[in-house]
């Protein structure tokens, strides 16, 4: 009997280990399916959130105005909205071309992923660094005159952009100094030295051909020199008109008060310097055309595109901007032509 219930006993511990074997190795058969599906979980809260890589861009810009400044916030916007982590290592050259090398030589040594470059003088030093890293430009004037691009439609290998000239800025504005200031004599100030302004004043030239108009030219190195050029044509002019050059919009006040002594209408080539007092002027939203560039700059770093994939655009349609404050300073008379005209007030200054 005991002999019995022994052998029993034995049977009976052994289905209970047989049982606990096959528990195990089911559990260890499923553990391979469950792991399996936790890996695709986090593969796709991955995907969710992008490849996490950060980016290293390089801006470079000429001088500090308000232009130029809205132009680098619209790049900045469109990148920050696509949701890409990006190191922004902003660099202002304070208008000295040898500052724009440095700037550019610096960002090649720090192997960046792209370069935004503000100007053309920005855009041309960049472009003389490297000719592997990508490079986005806007407010250029004439990026083929400048020597950037072949064509508009013929992006470089590294380089492309937005121009901030919209091709019938500069024939609407003369045509509107023609045909509200008759036979005015029209004050040109400018820098030799910027590529962008020669192109403009060229373009001014041949627009004014045919109308009632004359004009007369003052060259100037630097802005010191800003006032008194705008004083020597004073007592010549009727109207001024000031171009986007980066030099004389840099010290715009000075013609403004010049403007505004003499009672000469000021006539400017953006939006933003009137802000500082102008009195009209045919312009594009530099911040709109930063905008575009930076979606460029998204399509490019994350490998979308190539610059070269991308062709040179032109700004969008353009319009008349007007700043009753200053048309009153300058002794400007109204006319009903202009109340649809977008209106900007002059910012006080700080």
């Amino acid at each position: 009997m005991k002999r019995w219930l022994q052998l029993l006993l034995v049977a009976v511990i052994s289905v209970l280990v047989l049982a606990a074997c096959g528990g195990s190795d089911d559990e260890e058969a499923a553990a391979p399916e469950e792991t399996e599906e936790a890996t695709e979980t986090e593969e796709e809260a991955t995907e969710d959130e992008g490849d996490g890589e950060t980016y290293r861009v390089g801006a470079t810009q000429i001088v500090e105005h308000p232009s130029l400044d809205a132009a680098y916030q619209g790049f900045q916007d469109a990148i920050n909205d696509a949701g890409l982590d990006v190191e922004f290592d902003y660099q202002n050259a304070q208008n000295d071309q040898n500052n724009v090398k440095t700037i550019s030589d610096n960002f090649v040594a720090d192997d960046v992923d792209l370069i935004f470059a503000n100007s053309t003088p920005s855009a041309l030093g960049a472009l003389n660094a490297t000719k592997e890293i990508p490079i986005l430009f806007t407010s250029v004037t004439d990026a083929v005159d400048a020597g950037l691009v072949e064509a508009m439609d013929q992006p470089g290998d590294n380089i492309t952009g937005v121009v901030d000239l919209h091709p019938d800025g500069i024939e609407m504005t003369v045509e509107f100094i023609d045909k509200y200031f008759p036979d005015a004599n029209v004050g040109l100030l400018y820098n030799a030295g910027e590529q962008n302004s020669v192109t403009q004043i060229e373009a001014v030239n041949e627009a004014a051909e045919g109308t009632s108009l004359t004009l007369s030219e003052r060259t100037v190195a630097n802005s010191a020199e800003v006032q008194q050029a705008a004083q020597s044509l004073a007592g010549d002019v009727d109207v001024f008109y000031i171009i986007t050059d980066n030099t004389v919009v840099s010290a715009l006040d000075s013609v403004v008060g010049v403007s505004n002594e003499q009672s000469i209408p000021l006539v400017v080539g953006e939006p933003d310097s009137l802000t500082k007092g102008g009195f009209a002027t045919y312009g594009i939203d530099y911040y709109t055309i930063g905008y575009r560039t930076g979606e460029m700059a998204v399509e490019i770093l994350q490998g979308e595109k190539t610059p070269g994939d991308i062709e040179v655009e032109y700004p969008p349609a353009i319009q008349l901007f007007i700043n009753k404050e200053a048309a009153e300073a300058q002794g400007v008379e109204w006319n009903d032509d202009w109340d649809d005209a977008e209106f900007v007030e002059t910012e006080e200054e700080e």
